[in-house]
């Protein structure tokens, strides 16, 4: 089994979708108000707006993204406005993690593995 897509819920998919663009480096050439998805290799990132206007201000799910080189991509989430939970960080298993908050309060880590 594998994992085809991740969908993040919110009340704002035009602003989030284009954070998420910006912070993968990807253009899905949409700018639709409902339904965006942003392909990234194998598994699918979807920002999408069900028509429920409920809570979604803030950790409706976090989500992990492993790099090549986390000090490169820190600096992008910086650039992009991203509130910092934590820099750039060995952990005792040797990966370097950092995380920070997207623009609807969404804890996103990146992650970069030691080369064998």
């Amino acid at each position: 089994m594998i994992l085809g897509e991740v969908c993040i819920l919110t009340n704002h998919v035009v602003r989030l979708a284009d954070f998420y663009k910006s912070l993968l480096d990807i253009d899905n050439g949409s700018n639709d108000e409902v339904h965006q998805t942003i392909l990234a290799e194998e598994t699918m990132l979807t920002i999408y707006n069900d028509g429920q206007q409920g809570n979604r201000t803030g950790q409706n799910m976090c989500i992990a993204f492993t790099v090549d080189d986390i000090d490169k991509e820190y600096q992008r989430a910086v650039s992009l406005g991203a509130a910092v939970i934590e820099p750039p960080a060995v952990r005792p298993w040797g990966a370097v993690n950092m995380s920070f908050a997207d623009p609807d309060g969404n804890v996103v880590y990146l992650r970069s593995f030691p080369k064998p």
